[in-house]
């Protein structure tokens, strides 16, 4: 199906069917918000260990949106850093989420402006991965979906920080817990969604390495960024050329 006539169908015509269709989200986006929840509790209650109220935490997410930027961002406000140098290490932090919109922009290129907007600043590494998948497997990715999915993410994000701000204290040990593996958990269940794509291995093993041995010597978080850039550099070297087509 040509594209241009995909995009126009991912428009739901009638309530109902955009109803359906923030539910089918919605239901994406549930295990996601039970996997981060740890990491927004976290948040909160490393934001007001480090003086922050619990609203600035609060605000904090509500505006960012962003576990890795969020979590260097209260190490950085303490220490008396440059402010272009703190802008400078949550850019290096996200720089993948420069190569999700541009992935994604080319499934949510039929929304207006504003939902184009509000969806970019929605993206996360799940929410990439879910609306990669749904447009593979050919259904509509449209705006009530992607809305579907990023809502129980969000709103609990937020709320999480509130709750770790106020009583992150009763938790004095989230690893013992085992409740930090959630989330890499839940990641690892997203890569191997990828197995079935052309040179995977090769991709997933180049990232992984680099990334190991970025943390080694550089350290968290730079090495999400250059593992990601590895597997980028990976892809490019092993990809095949299209093959030409033959002529009637």
């Amino acid at each position: 199906m040509d594209e241009q006539i995909y995009q126009r169908q991912s428009v739901p015509s009638d309530p109902g069917r955009a109803r359906t269709q923030f539910w089918e989200g919605f239901a994406k986006g549930l295990p996601i918000m039970i996997a981060s929840a740890p990491f927004g509790l976290l948040f909160g209650a490393l934001a007001v260990d480090n003086g922050f109220t619990v609203f600035q935490a609060v605000l904090m997410s509500a505006a960012i949106f962003g576990g890795a930027s969020q979590m260097v961002g209260i190490e950085l406000f303490g220490h008396n850093v440059p402010a272009w140098l703190i802008v400078f290490s949550i850019f290096a932090v996200n720089f993948r989420h420069v190569l999700y919109s541009a992935a994604v922009g080319r499934r949510i290129g039929h929304f207006k402006p504003l939902q184009s907007a509000l969806s970019y600043f929605l993206l996360t590494d799940p929410q990439y991965a879910e609306t990669e998948k749904r447009a593979e497997s050919r259904k509509p990715v449209t705006f009530i979906w992607y809305l579907g999915v990023a809502t129980p993410i969000y709103v609990m994000w937020v709320t999480e920080a509130w709750i770790g701000g106020l009583f992150g204290n009763l938790i004095s040990d989230p690893h013992a817990l085992g409740i930090d593996m959630l989330l890499p958990i839940y990641f690892l269940g997203l890569v191997m969604g990828f197995r079935k794509r052309d040179n995977w291995a090769a991709i997933v093993t180049a990232s992984a390495l680099v990334s190991i041995i970025a943390y080694k010597t550089i350290g968290s978080p730079w090495h999400v960024s250059i593992g990601a850039l590895a597997g980028i550099l990976m892809a490019v070297v092993v990809a095949k050329p299209e093959q030409a087509k033959e002529r009637n």
